[in-house]
């Protein structure tokens, strides 16, 4: 990082979620200032008289759709914020995209042609997924995850990773300009194995459990999701988990120069933090 780019200011959609606080903390240990978009800031996605004060001054912008890249409303919302930042002056946007998502593509063509520089960094599954967000509550109370993704297996990318990338493409100039970025971990795991791993590393009894896409649909309705989004997951889920994601990308070691963070590094420090405490 130049010295002009540690005097970045960058803009961080979702600041406060799993990986948008990470980009930002990323962001601050290169020596950028982090400018956080949020409602607690004045920023609302749906909202476009809020965006131009949260982008006006910044050279780079974080983009990440509030429920899901491929939502049917994600290419529409981050298409206008993107053109929005480009004619405001942000010269390099990044979104986060999903790998083998079909419905985020899109939302990736948007980025594409809003008039700045993009980087589109397609991830594999969270490995935080298990210890953040609703997935945890499951484990936590119960000792039980109940999901449906049968016994694929996913390379589960440590969400540190993810921002590092992420960082990496918004300042390392038109380095990474122009391109898709695929990141995972280093070894595929199925769900079933990852709460294993959870399982030993806790002493837990912990237990995965399939389900087929429209029965986890119909947990989701009980727990009062919108019959619209909770559609939406299980089409999602069923294409996402048929196998498709069942490799390792390299946009870690591409990027950083390093191999990702492996799931079991990931398991200890959030049981150290006590994620899955009962």
């Amino acid at each position: 990082m130049t010295d002009t780019e540690r005097d970045m200011t960058v803009v961080v959609t979702g600041a406060s979620g799993r990986v948008g606080r990470r980009v930002a903390d990323a962001a601050r240990a290169a020596g950028a200032a982090v400018r956080p978009a949020s409602r607690a800031s004045g920023f609302d996605w749906r909202d476009r008289s809020t965006w131009a004060d949260t982008l006006r001054g910044a050279d780079a912008a974080f983009l990440a759709h509030p429920s899901d890249v491929g939502a049917p409303d994600a290419a529409e919302a981050v298409g206008a914020l993107a053109r929005e930042a480009a004619g405001l002056g942000v010269r390099r946007l990044a979104l986060l995209s999903a790998r083998g998502e079909e419905q985020a593509r899109p939302t990736e063509e948007a980025l594409r042609d809003a008039g700045a520089d993009w980087t589109v960094v397609r991830s594999a599954w969270f490995a935080q997924n298990f210890s953040e967000g609703p997935l945890v509550a499951e484990l936590r109370e119960r000792g039980e995850l109940v999901f449906p993704a049968g016994g694929v297996r996913e390379p589960f990318v440590d969400a540190r990773d993810v921002a590092d990338v992420v960082v990496a493409a918004l300042t390392s100039g038109d380095r990474y300009a122009g391109q898709v970025l695929e990141v995972s971990g280093p070894r595929l795991l199925s769900f079933g194995e990852a709460v294993a791993e959870i399982a030993k590393e806790t002493g837990r009894s912990l237990t995965y459990r399939a389900v087929s896409p429209e029965e986890y649909g119909a947990n989701l309705a009980a727990f009062g999701v919108p019959d619209e989004e909770a559609a939406f997951l299980v089409g999602l889920f069923a294409s996402l988990l048929d196998g498709r994601n069942a490799h390792l990308s390299d946009g870690v070691r591409q990027v950083l120069g390093r191999p990702p963070r492996d799931f079991g590094g990931y398991v200890r420090d959030a049981a150290t933090a006590g994620a899955w405490d009962a």
